[in-house]
C-alpha cells in the first residue's frame, strides 16, 4: 500500500525551479549588458506650462517648487498640459490594443498569482483569467507595474475648473487672430482666481455665491454672455471718450464695426480685431469708466477696482502670448503703445515693466521702416498713414522724455528718422478754426504741438547721453555740458512755451484736447529743469570734484544758483497746475498726462520742505483711483515732507545752495494759481 507523504519532494519540481533562476538571472545579465551599449535615453520634456507656452527654458532649483520664470512672474507652476498629453497618449495606447489575445499582435498582460509576484507558470502572453474563474485573487493589470508588484494609478485628468486662466484660455487651447471678440470675452471676463489675501464682499441676502463675487456684488452679472457685451461697449466707448483724445492711434468708427460682439456678427466676413488689441482698450475702459459694477467694486478699502487691475494684467499676458513684442506688425505698434502706459510706474516693482513695451514698439518702428520718408509716402490710405505717422511721433516723444524720467539711454539718436510733421494730409495753418471737427492728431499739429514737443524731446535726448553714464555718475557732469542745457531750456521756452503752455494771457475758449495737450507741453518743459536739477545735486560738477577750480567759483555759482531757481519754480508752477487739475476731478480722468509732473514736483518741493507739495499729494490721491502705485507714491512723498520738516538732510552736492525752508515769495506760484484760477472761471470747467 503506497501512502502519500509530505516530506517527499519532486526532484523534477527542483530542477525546473533551478533552471529558471539561472534562466532569469542570465536574461537579466543580458539585458543590462545590452541597455549599457546603447546611447543614453533622451530627456523628456518637464517644463512647466508657463515656459512651455513662452518656448523659454525651464529652471527648476532643487527644493523649489517654482521654476525660476514662475517665481519671477508669480505664477503658478503646473505641468497640466503635459499630464493632459501623458494621459491623451495612455488613453490611446490602450484603446489600440486587440480584445482577443488570438490575434496575431497578442497584447501583454501581467497576472499576478495570490502572492502578487509575476507568474512564471502563466507567462507573458498568457490569456487573462475570467472574473467568474477559480482564481479570485489573480488581478489583470493594464497600467505599468512597479517594483514591489502594485499596480501605478494612472495620472489624473487635470478639470477644466482648475487650470489656470493662462493655461486654459490664452495657451491650451490656443488664443489666435482668428478668435472672434465674443470668444474671446470668456478669457478677458473669465471669473478671477481665488486670493486669500484679496478683500471680501458681504454676501447678498438671497442671492446665491458667485465665482465674480470677488469683483464686487454686481460683478455676479458677467455669468451672462450678453451682459458681457453691453458691459465692453460701455468700456470701449469711455476709451474713446477719455482716452483716444490723449493716445488718438485708433480708428473709432473702425474699431466700433470690427468688434462682432453678436453672434450673427461674427459670420461676416471682417477680419476680427486683434486680441490683445481688445483685451487692452477694455483695460483702459475699466480705469475711468462709472459703470455700476466697477463702482460696487471700488468699494473697498483701497477704494481701486480689483476688476480693472485684472484686466491689465490678463492684456499684457495675452500680449505676450501672441508674440506682440516679437513680431513687427502695425497692429503690435499700437498695442505697445497703449499698453505701455497701463504699467506700473514704481521703480522698483518687479510687475511694472516700465520701458518693455515702448521699447518694442519702437523697434517694431524701424523694422518696419516707418523712420523713412519713402514709406510713408508708399502708404495710399491717408488714414492709415496718419496712424503710422502719430505712432511714430508718439513713440519717439516718449522714448526721450522716458529715458530722463528713469535715467536710461533712449533707443533713438536724432539722425534715426528724417520723416515731416505732416498726418493724413498736411495742414493748413490757421485750419483749426474752420474745420471744428478736425481729429485729434489734425488738431495738435495745428496747434504745433509736433514741432514743440520734439524740439524738448531732442533735448531731453541730449541730457540722457551726457548725464545717464558711469562717467558723469563717478565724476560730476562737465560745466560746458551743464551751461549748455540751461541754454538750450531756455531757449525752447522763449520759442514754444508762450505756443504750447497754459498762456498767462488767456483768450477765446479751449476745448478738451487744446486745455490738456497745453498743460502737458507746460509740465513736461519745468519737469527738465527739476531733472537737471537732481543730476546736479547727484553727481555734482566735475570742475569741483576733480578740485580743478576754486570751490566757489563764480561761474559755476551761478549756474547752480539758476538751475536751482528754475527747478523751483518749474516745481511750483506744477503744482499750481495739479491743484486746478484736482479741484475739479480732472485727474480721476487724466491718462496719466500729469502722473510723472506730479512725482517730479511734488518730491522736490517735499525734500525742501515747501508747503505746496500738499496740491501734488493730493493730485496723485487723486490719481490713485485709477492708477494703484500712485497712492502709494503720494504716501512717500508726505513721508520725505514729514522727514524735511524735521531737519534730515535731503540734498547732497547741492545741500548749500538749497535753503532750509522755503517760501512762495518770489517765485510766481500766486501769479501761477490766479492766472489758472481765472481760467477755470473763464473756461467753465466744472465737476
Amino acid at each position: 500500500m503506497q501512502h502519500d507523504s509530505p516530506n517527499i519532494i519532486d526532484d523534477s519540481s527542483v530542477v525546473s525551479q533551478t533552471a529558471y533562476t539561472h534562466t532569469s538571472q542570465s536574461l537579466q545579465t543580458q539585458i543590462a549588458e545590452y541597455n549599457k551599449s546603447q546611447p543614453p535615453p533622451r530627456k523628456q520634456n518637464t517644463a512647466c506650462d508657463a515656459c512651455r507656452s513662452r518656448k523659454v527654458k525651464c529652471n527648476r532649483l532643487p527644493g523649489q517648487e517654482k521654476c525660476q520664470h514662475c517665481l519671477s512672474k508669480n505664477y503658478p507652476c503646473t505641468h497640466l498640459i503635459q499630464q493632459a498629453t501623458s494621459e491623451k497618449k495612455r488613453n490611446a495606447s490602450i484603446g489600440r490594443r486587440p480584445r482577443n489575445s488570438s490575434s496575431a499582435a497578442a497584447t501583454k498582460y501581467a497576472v499576478l498569482d495570490p502572492s502578487g509576484k509575476p507568474s512564471a507558470v502563466l507567462g507573458r502572453f498568457a490569456e487573462p483569467p475570467s472574473p467568474s474563474g477559480s482564481s479570485p485573487a489573480a488581478l489583470l493589470i493594464s497600467s505599468p507595474i512597479l517594483d514591489n508588484g502594485t499596480a501605478m494609478a494612472p495620472p489624473p485628468v487635470p478639470n477644466s475648473q482648475n487650470i489656470p486662466l493662462e493655461v486654459k484660455y490664452g495657451f491650451y487651447p490656443h488664443i489666435t487672430l482668428a478668435t472672434t471678440t465674443r470668444e474671446l470675452l470668456s478669457y478677458i471676463f473669465a471669473p478671477p482666481e481665488p486670493n486669500e489675501d484679496q478683500y471680501s464682499f458681504s454676501p447678498v441676502p438671497g442671492r446665491r455665491p458667485s465665482p465674480y463675487d470677488i469683483w464686487g456684488n454686481q460683478a455676479f452679472r458677467l455669468e451672462d454672455d450678453n451682459f458681457k457685451a453691453e458691459f465692453t461697449l460701455d468700456l470701449v466707448e469711455v476709451f474713446f471718450q477719455i482716452v483716444h483724445t490723449r493716445l488718438p492711434l485708433l480708428n473709432p468708427a473702425q474699431f466700433r464695426n470690427r468688434l462682432q460682439l453678436h453672434p450673427s456678427a461674427s459670420s461676416n466676413n471682417k477680419e476680427p480685431l486683434h486680441p490683445a488689441l481688445v483685451a487692452t482698450v477694455l483695460a483702459w475702459g475699466t480705469k475711468f469708466s462709472e459703470h455700476p459694477l466697477l463702482v460696487a467694486d471700488r468699494q473697498r478699502p483701497s477704494h481701486q477696482s480689483l476688476l480693472a487691475k485684472t484686466l491689465i494684467d490678463r492684456a499684457r499676458d495675452l500680449a505676450e502670448a501672441l508674440k506682440v513684442h516679437r513680431i513687427p506688425k502695425t497692429d503690435h505698434v499700437i498695442i505697445g503703445l497703449l499698453i505701455e502706459p497701463l504699467q506700473s510706474q514704481i521703480v522698483d516693482d518687479p510687475t511694472g515693466f516700465r520701458g518693455f513695451w515702448l521699447t518694442a514698439a519702437t523697434r517694431h518702428l524701424l523694422d518696419l521702416q516707418i523712420n523713412h520718408k519713402s514709406t510713408l509716402a508708399s502708404i495710399a490710405d491717408p488714414e492709415s498713414r496718419a496712424m503710422m505717422v502719430f505712432a511714430w511721433w508718439m513713440a519717439c516723444f516718449c522714448d526721450a522724455y522716458a529715458s530722463a524720467y528713469y535715467r536710461r539711454k533712449p533707443v533713438l539718436d536724432d539722425g534715426d528718422y528724417d520723416i515731416d510733421f505732416y498726418t493724413g494730409d498736411p495742414i493748413i495753418a490757421g485750419s483749426l478754426n474752420t474745420h471744428p471737427l478736425q481729429s485729434p492728431r489734425e488738431q495738435l499739429e495745428a496747434l504745433g504741438y509736433y514741432s514743440a514737443a520734439h524740439s524738448l524731446a531732442r533735448t531731453a535726448r541730449n541730457m540722457s547721453r551726457q548725464l545717464w553714464k558711469p562717467v558723469t555718475d563717478a565724476q560730476g557732469i562737465p560745466l560746458e555740458t551743464l551751461y549748455g542745457f540751461t541754454l538750450e531750456l531756455g531757449a525752447w521756452r522763449e520759442k514754444y512755451l508762450s505756443t504750447v503752455g497754459v498762456p498767462s494771457n488767456f483768450k477765446g475758449e479751449w476745448d478738451f484736447v487744446s486745455a490738456v495737450s497745453s498743460c502737458a507741453s507746460d509740465a513736461t518743459y519745468h519737469v527738465m529743469w527739476i531733472i537737471l536739477f537732481n543730476a546736479l545735486d547727484d553727481f555734482g560738477v566735475r570742475e569741483i570734484n576733480n578740485r580743478t577750480v576754486e570751490p566757489n567759483n563764480p561761474r559755476i555759482e551761478e549756474v547752480k544758483r539758476k538751475v536751482l531757481e528754475e527747478a523751483l519754480h518749474g516745481a511750483l508752477r506744477i503744482s499750481g497746475l495739479a491743484q486746478v487739475l484736482t479741484t475739479n476731478g480732472y485727474l480721476r480722468l487724466d491718462p496719466a498726462v500729469m502722473h510723472v509732473s506730479c512725482i517730479q514736483a511734488g518730491t522736490l518741493l517735499a525734500r525742501m520742505g515747501n508747503e505746496n507739495v500738499r496740491a501734488c499729494i493730493n493730485g496723485l490721491e487723486q490719481y490713485s483711483y485709477s492708477y494703484e502705485e500712485a497712492g502709494e507714491q503720494a504716501a512717500e512723498m508726505q513721508r520725505v515732507y514729514e522727514a524735511a520738516l524735521a531737519g534730515d538732510p535731503q540734498f547732497s552736492h547741492m545741500g548749500a545752495a538749497v535753503p532750509t525752508r522755503t517760501t512762495p515769495e518770489g517765485t510766481g506760484v500766486d501769479q501761477d494759481m490766479e492766472i489758472l484760477d481765472g481760467r477755470h472761471q473763464h473756461m467753465g470747467w466744472s465737476r
